[in-house]
C-alpha cells in the first residue's frame, strides 16, 4: 500500500535501476484521475500491446483508440528495452479484476487464478504495456525483457515491495491473455533476484561496463563483449566464468571448468540464459552483457 510516486520519484527510481528512459511530452500531466481514484498502489501489471513498433505503439497507448480512451499506461517498453514515459496518474490499463488477486498481491502471496470481475485495477496498479504482437510467435528480445525486468524492480524498490507484487494483466483477469510469450513466474524470479542482489544503477544493455566499483562494492569482470567466447580463447576469466556457472546449478562439464573456451562452456551459459528466463536465440550459450552482469563473475587478470 503506497501513495504514488511523484513523477520525479518515478524518473529517478528508473534511472537508478539502469532504465534507458524517454520522457514524452506531457506525460508527468496526462492521466485519466478526473474519472476515479489512483492510489493506494500495491503493485505493477504487465501487458503487451497488440501492436509493432515504437512510434506507433507510443501513440496508442497515449492516445487510446475508440471505445477506450488513452492514457493506456504510464510506460511503454519498446523491443529496443527503452521505457517511453507517456503518463502520471491514473491510466485505461487494468480493468475491472478479481478483488482476490489485489488482496493476494497486497499480502505479496502467489495470485489465486482469477474469476471475478469486482475491483477497479486502474486505482491499484501501474502499468506497463510492451511492444508485442501477442500472438505467441512475435519475439520478446532480451534486451526487452531486462527493461521490463528493471522497470518493475525499480517501482517494487522505490515502494519496499516484492517481487510478488509484479503480476500479469492474464493474472488480474481472465478476460485477457496478455503478457504472451513469456512466463510471469519467470519474470517474477528475476525481480527478485535483482532486488536481493543487484545494486541500483547497474548499466542497461548496451551501455559501457564500469571497469572499478564504486569503494566496497564486490569487484566483477565487465563483459568482455562476445567475439571473446570463441575456441581461440584461452583465459582465467572463462574459468572463473565456469566456476559461477558451477555455483549457480548451471553445469553442464564433465571435467573442468578450464580457461579454453568449450562447447561445455557454451552449453553451461545456455543453460544459465534459461535459468535468467531467456530462450530461443537469446539462450544459445553466447553471453551477452545482461546475462553476464547477472552472473558476476569476479574480477579475474
Amino acid at each position: 500500500m503506497a501513495a504514488p510516486l511523484s513523477p520525479d520519484r518515478l524518473l529517478a527510481a528508473l534511472r537508478a535501476e539502469g532504465v534507458r528512459v524517454v520522457e514524452h511530452p506531457g506525460w508527468r500531466t496526462r492521466n485519466r484521475n478526473h474519472k476515479g481514484p489512483f492510489g493506494p498502489l500495491h503493485g505493477v501489471i504487465v501487458h503487451h500491446t497488440v501492436s509493432s513498433g515504437s512510434a506507433a505503439s507510443v501513440a496508442l497507448c497515449r492516445d487510446g483508440y475508440a471505445g477506450l480512451p488513452g492514457p493506456l499506461c504510464q510506460g511503454v517498453i519498446d523491443k529496443a528495452g527503452t521505457v517511453h514515459l507517456i503518463a502520471h496518474g491514473r491510466a485505461n490499463h487494468a480493468g475491472t479484476g478479481d478483488g482476490r488477486v489485489l488482496r493476494a498481491v497486497v499480502a505479496e502471496t502467489a495470485p489465486p487464478a482469477p474469476g471475478r470481475q469486482d475491483t477497479d485495477g486502474n486505482a491499484h496498479f501501474y502499468g506497463f504495456e510492451c511492444v508485442n504482437l501477442g500472438d505467441g510467435k512475435d519475439p520478446w528480445p532480451a534486451a526487452q525483457l531486462d527493461a521490463i525486468e528493471r522497470a518493475c524492480a525499480a517501482l517494487c524498490r522505490a515502494h519496499g515491495w516484492t517481487a510478488a507484487s509484479v503480476v500479469g494483466h492474464k493474472e488480474w483477469t481472465a478476460a485477457k491473455s496478455d503478457p504472451r510469450g513469456f512466463e510471469m513466474r519467470a519474470l517474477r524470479t528475476r525481480i527478485g533476484t535483482r532486488l536481493r542482489s543487484a545494486a541500483p544503477g547497474t548499466p542497461a544493455p548496451g551501455a559501457p561496463a564500469p571497469d572499478t566499483p564504486a569503494p566496497g562494492a564486490p569487484r566483477h569482470h565487465p563483459f568482455p563483449g562476445a567475439s571473446f567466447f570463441t575456441a581461440a580463447t584461452s583465459s582465467p576469466v572463462i574459468t572463473a566464468m565456469g566456476r559461477r556457472l558451477v555455483a549457480e546449478g548451471c553445469s553442464a562439464y564433465a571435467v573442468g571448468p578450464g580457461p579454453r573456451w568449450s562447447d561445455a562452456d557454451r552449453r553451461s551459459y545456455a543453460l544459465w540464459q534459461r535459468k535468467l528466463g531467456f530462450s530461443g536465440s537469446d539462450a544459445d550459450g553466447v553471453p551477452g552483457r545482461t546475462s553476464w552482469n547477472a552472473l558476476k563473475v569476479p574480477y579475474t587478470r
